[in-house]
């Protein structure tokens, strides 16, 4: 019994002294082997991937109880890139040798109860060698709890600040205990990623909920082995998947799989101490990124002694792209983008003074230095200001660039604030303006990435709104007020209140432009603190003594702070018992195009203003459009994440028919955020007091007779004031303001006398008219970083993952011309008009386009990973002969003949896998992911064998397309023909919409080329003669025909017995046809016989109709091929047209007819109708095409359809006006009808001035 119990107490104490809490112990020695590998590609076969895989075996020593050495030997860096099954990893040995040449040297880091801390190395050691290292010594950085199985809690690791949850199990035989750990990587609270390029895209959360374009999962397991000194992992396996797409993930993803095990070698006793040698601090554990703009990720090249490679490639640049551009090269602009960024700013001074006495490389260096984003580029420009050697031109070009793609960190915002202070930034006014919009932009990037931004950063503007309020100087308000627009600082929201009447502490009277700017600056704000901006915009609003512009600029605004329900009702409710029809007007209509929106941003507040507009609508769903309006049109696709919208908006006031603002704006979403694309704005100040007393023989149906009076209007521009503007406006980019401008009435004088047929040598069209008459030669080429996106975030093997798109531009115009006068110009402009002028010119104008897509792995060492990249030129060259007489009324244009072929239009993309390094830059390799066998030329889809998914037992089924084709329409007249071709290659499961539409190889040309003639052509000869002129009796005749046929078509074509009277013949026969104008088109020869066409346009004049007949004969031998068009427009606001062509009119036939009607009770109503008698198989060919498409495109846009038998060989179409912004849109086609209702489209105001008088028995009378 005494022996029993004495083995129990044995074994108890034995269990008690085995601990499974991970420790490391300093007097060991622990070898262990490491294997890690990342892959990327669409995780598919027969479709080719990228990846690197690192083996090595590594060693921790003690140094003392809480410091340990990492060693790392035996290091093996491979490479993969190709088809799986297919193709192996490869060794990089240059690349090995210069990785290990850093990681063999020893890391230092603290090891407490699991948790690695302060990693230490040698100060040469780089931040991406130590990333690898962390991504080794992640594997020991775990929470074990002993007293729990299931536990979840926030801890510090690679990826950041993130919620890992455990689950353990312990093996009963062996006693070891496995552990495995998820990480939740996509909700961190402080998450090792950078955005780079995005802080003027809107986060957009409700998009978010829609769907991800990124998803990540991480998960490690590990087997520890206890012991009596603590648990020591033997084995551990890490896994991280992501996915991603441009799009929605769940339509089809790029995939990321990074995998890295740990394997325990041996445990040996410590046999002496590591020499480590001076370390310094590397940081934590979590990932550090490398903030170098260096590192391109869409290519790789030698960085060392960059300037003399930079000077090299501007040169090459500039001369491959001076007369055209070659889109060969256009890829260049980003190497030199990436060795500019490695330049010293003493480099760079180098290069301007080498530069700088040539104009072409002087532009280029200009161009691309704005993408060096940090200190030295403001570096530059300040010394460039201070000298004064860069015109104002050239500075306000490069400041808005610099500034715009320049990194918004607290240091470069702070030495930014010099420009506001510097006299060159002054000297010139549209250079100031820059300045100041371009920091506050700076500050509004600032603050995306910095919450709560910091008050100092908007400081400076701030002081020049108060000092420019002291001051009453109008213009110096506008600037600064519209600087702090720019900026949408939640800070200066106190200083804008100090310029709104009825809001500000003490009242405020300054003019309606100032009052514009002051409530235009919040537009910003209102995102970040909606509430103080809904306060201050509802006090505007419901002050109803304010000028009505003001009025609905805040209400502008308040929609922009996406109002809650509550509020929208207490809007409703003032509405109910507003008197102003124009703030009515434009309320009503504003809520009535967000109540249809379909944005993501606009779920909510369209709910609400649904509510708003069921409860106006009675009373103001029929105010005339002759009031201001706001009207947004929007879509949104939630399988591609992306969508637009457009809006627009029309102030005016009850004193003033004419607006008082007009303005536009269009925004793009995708992937869960809002860009505010090009936004324009007119605002009209002196030219308001032209219309203020209404407009004589105004009758507001925009006919012709309308635009005259306007016009003659006009013609009194004299009288407007000279200390106002005449017209004021803006444009927006990205949500920026980067340009403002007053058009004054010495402007209007300086034009005026300029071209005035009694300006002399004086004026400067004179010198441009003798420049011409000597010959000119210009060129301008302007390369452009449209947008440089850039999203980087940890992966567990410590390498950086990167997203990046990249949108670079090249653009190019060459204009060669000379001119001659004849009889020359001897004192005044007004000669012209009496003499022949004769233009020869020859030029380019074009660009090319390059975009790539980047998802991988990048660092400064080697890049791996899936690259998409699609290039798109567009080239119109040109060079021709012209002849003008005004005296005549006559133009000539001579085209030489085509001889070669000159593509204008071409777009290629193509999906690839890529792996670059560093040490053998030029052998690069780019496999497109779908592979060359590809090579059927049949548009059919083809069916591949089945594949089972690896993660599940879902049966996949790929299909091939490559459809090829090559269209032409040749003229055997002018020999030259138009050609479209078209290659797709693609490979692709289901289950991969909309991503498979990408991925490929893609290829469109729009080309002109050289045809067969049935002569020789000499040159294409155009002619326009304008004027009446007499032609021969044929030509009588012929009208007389076509007059008697169009009667007889008529009756065929009537439209319904509501519409007005159908059209008679024409009641004077005998009168005499005279040819407005003709147009001739033919191809010379040298037998001086011509081949081509002849047009001529005849009206006769009726009483109450409009009459006029073209007739387009083919000349040449042996030809009586003529077209016949006879239009009429009568009185009755009814139009129709007759079509005859071939043989002498008589082959083919069909009448178009078109009638609006208004009868009392009835909607306004456009009725439109084709019918044909006979048309070409072409047509008809081309008719069934479009047919098959009517079912798809009619649900796409929102149409119902129905299956019914119509009239044959005739469409026609109703629009009904439903309101006053929307239609109603009916079409019946041969075999259905397809119908829309409240299609949003603004109506003018005659089109429901009748039917709402006749039907309005409450409210608001129109």
């Amino acid at each position: 019994m005494r022996g029993l119990l004495l083995c129990c107490l044995v074994a108890l104490a034995t269990c008690q002294s085995v601990r499974y809490d991970l420790s490391l112990n300093d007097k060991k020695t622990y070898e262990y082997k490491y294997e890690g590998e990342v892959n990327f590609g669409l995780g598919m076969p027969n479709v080719a991937q990228s990846g690197v895989k690192m083996a090595c075996k590594i060693k921790i020593v003690g140094v003392s109880p809480q410091t340990f050495i990492l060693q790392v030997s035996e290091l093996a860096f491979e490479e993969f890139n190709g088809f799986q099954g297919k193709d192996g990893f490869l060794a990089a040995p240059k690349l090995t040798q210069r990785i290990a040449a850093q990681l063999v040297k020893p890391f230092m880091f603290d090891y407490t109860s699991g948790h690695v801390s302060d990693i230490r190395a040698s100060a040469e050691i780089s931040d991406t060698v130590v990333n690898i290292v962390r991504g080794i010594l992640s594997f020991f950085h775990v929470t074990l709890k002993t007293t729990q199985r299931i536990y979840d809690l926030e801890e510090v690791g690679i990826h950041g600040k993130c919620k890992s949850f455990y689950s353990t199990e312990e093996n009963k035989e062996t006693k070891d205990m496995t552990i495995t750990q998820v990480v939740d990587v996509n909700n961190c609270r402080e998450k090792a990623a950078i955005y780079r390029g995005m802080a003027t895209a809107v986060l957009d959360k409700v998009a978010k909920q829609k769907g991800e374009s990124v998803i990540s999962t991480v998960r490690y397991v590990y087997t520890v082995k206890p012991t009596a000194e603590g648990g020591i992992i033997t084995k551990a396996h890490g896994l991280e998947q992501q996915n991603f797409s441009p799009f929605n993930v769940k339509g089809g993803n790029l995939k990321m799989q990074a995998m890295k095990e740990i394997e325990l070698l041996s445990v040996n006793d410590t046999a002496k101490a590591v020499a480590d040698g001076p370390m310094v601090s590397k940081g934590s554990l979590v990932f550090k990124f490398v903030t170098e703009g260096a590192d391109v990720p869409i290519m790789m090249q030698n960085l060392e002694d960059p300037v003399p490679k930079a000077i090299e490639l501007i040169k090459q640049l500039a001369e491959a792209n001076k007369y055209h551009i070659d889109s060969a090269t256009t890829e260049d602009t980003i190497k030199l983008y990436q060795l500019l960024r490695v330049i010293p700013f003493e480099g760079l001074e180098a290069m301007w003074k080498q530069f700088e006495g040539d104009k072409e490389h002087r532009r280029w260096f200009l161009d691309m230095v704005v993408e060096v984003t940090d200190a030295r580029i403001l570096k530059f420009l300040e010394t460039r200001f201070q000298a004064g050697d860069v015109t104002e031109s050239e500075a306000w070009q490069t400041l808005v660039l610099a500034m715009d793609h320049l990194q918004a960190i607290p240091e470069l915002v702070e030495m930014a604030k010099m420009f506001l202070n510097m006299p060159f930034c002054k000297s010139n006014l549209y250079l100031w303006h820059t300045v100041a919009l371009s920091y506050g932009s700076l500050v509004y990037k600032h603050c995306a990435y910095n919450t709560p931004c910091p008050v100092s950063a908007v400081q400076p503007l701030l002081d020049m709104a108060m000092e420019s309020l002291k001051s009453g100087n109008e213009a110096d308000m506008i600037n600064a007020l519209k600087a702090l627009g720019n900026a949408g600082h939640p800070g200066s929201i106190k200083t804008i209140m100090r310029f709104l009447p009825g809001v500000a502490a003490n009242p405020v009277d300054l003019p309606p432009r100032v009052l514009s700017a002051a409530v235009q600056s919040m537009r910003l704000i209102a995102a970040r603190d909606p509430r103080s901006v809904q306060g201050i915009t509802m006090s505007l609003f419901l002050q109803k003594d304010l000028a009505t512009e003001l009025r609905m600029l805040a209400f502008m605004i308040l929609v922009d702070t996406k109002p809650s329900l509550a509020l929208v009702s207490t809007v409703t409710a003032h509405l109910q018992e507003e008197k102003d029809l124009n703030v009515v007007s434009f309320a009503y209509s504003y809520l009535s195009s967000v109540a249809r929106s379909s944005t993501p941003e606009n779920h909510f507040l369209s709910i609400a203003c649904n509510v708003a507009v069921k409860i106006l609508a009675p009373k103001f769903g029929r105010v005339s459009y002759q009031y201001s309006k706001a009207l947004r049109m929007d879509w949104f696709n939630e399988d591609f994440l992306i969508g637009t919208a457009t809006e627009m908006f029309m102030l005016k006031s009850a004193t003033n028919i004419f607006p008082t603002e007009i303005m536009m704006k269009g925004k793009f979403f995708f992937l869960g955020r809002i860009l505010q694309l090009i936004e324009l704005g007119v605002r009209s100040e002196g030219i308001k007091e032209l219309f203020a007393s209404g407009i004589p023989d105004f009758k507001g149906d925009l006919s012709f007779s309308d635009f005259q009076a306007i016009f003659k209007l006009i013609q009194n521009w004299e009288i407007l004031p000279n200390d106002k503007p005449v017209l004021s406006a803006f444009s927006r980019a990205s949500g920026q303001e980067w340009f403002f401008a007053d058009i004054n009435k010495a402007f209007f004088q300086d034009i005026i006398r300029a071209v005035s047929p009694s300006a002399g040598k004086e004026s400067p069209l004179w010198q441009v008219i003798e420049n011409l008459q000597s010959g000119i030669s210009w060129h301008r080429t302007k390369p452009y970083l449209i947008f440089e996106v850039r999203y980087f975030q940890a992966t567990t093997l410590g390498l950086p993952l990167e997203i990046s798109k990249y949108y670079e531009s090249v653009n190019g115009i060459t204009v060669n011309a000379k001119a001659a006068v004849n009889p020359p110009l001897t004192d005044r402009l007004g000669q012209l008009l009496t003499s022949e002028i004769s233009l020869e010119t020859d030029g380019f104008i074009g660009f090319t386009k390059d975009f790539w897509v980047f998802y991988g792995i990048n660092t400064e060492l080697f890049q791996s990973g899936s690259e998409f990249k699609s290039k798109t030129p567009i080239a119109i060259p040109w060079k021709f002969s012209a002849k003008i007489n005004v005296k005549e009324n006559k133009f000539e244009l001579d085209f030489p003949p085509c001889t070669k072929e000159l593509k204008l239009v071409s777009v290629s993309s193509n999906m690839y896998a890529v792996s670059r390094n560093i040490e053998e830059p030029a052998l690069a390799k780019m496999t497109p992911i779908i592979p060359n066998a590809v090579d059927s030329n049949e548009e059919d889809v083809r069916t591949g064998p089945t594949v089972v998914r690896q993660d599940s037992d879902q049966v996949l089924t790929p299909n091939t397309w490559h459809p090829k084709t090559n269209m032409c329409a040749e003229s055997t007249i002018y020999g030259v023909g138009l050609c479209v071709e078209s290659e797709l290659k693609r490979e692709y499961y289901h289950e991969e919409y909309p991503l498979y539409y990408f991925l490929g190889y893609t290829h469109m040309t729009l080309k002109v080329v050289p045809a067969q003639a049935i002569k020789a052509v000499d040159k294409i000869h155009f002619e326009v003669n304008a004027g009446p002129s007499r032609h021969p009796m044929s030509a009588r005749q012929l009208l007389d025909t076509l007059r008697r046929l169009s009667k007889e078509a008529t009756q065929g074509v009537r439209l319904s017995s509501n519409s007005s009277a159908s059209i008679s013949s024409h009641q004077d026969l005998d009168s005499s046809p005279e040819a407005v104008f003709t147009i001739k088109a033919f191809a010379m020869s040298s037998d001086k016989k011509a081949e081509g066409y002849d047009s001529s346009i005849y009206y006769t004049p009726e009483a109450n109709k409009k009459s006029v007949q073209m007739i387009m004969s083919q000349v040449g031998e042996d030809t009586n091929w003529k077209m016949c068009i006879d239009t009429i427009v009568d009185a009755h606001a009814e139009a129709t047209a007759h079509v005859r062509w071939g043989a002498e009119c008589q082959s083919y036939e069909m009448s178009m007819r078109g009638a609006t009607s208004h009868l009392p009770g009835s909607k306004s109503t456009l009725k439109a109708k084709v019918h044909w008698t006979k048309i070409p198989e072409t047509m008809v060919a081309l008719g069934r095409r479009i047919e098959s498409y009517i079912p798809g495109m009619a649900f796409f846009l929102g149409f119902s359809q129905q299956n019914e038998r119509n009239a044959k060989q005739e469409v026609s179409a109703s629009v009904v006006a439903s309101s006053a912004d929307s239609v109603d849109l009916n079409i019946k086609f041969p075999e259905c009808t397809l119908s829309r209702h409240a299609i949003p489209f603004p109506l003018p105001p005659a089109a429901f001035q009748q039917f709402s008088v006749s039907n309005s028995t409450s409210g608001t009378q129109q």
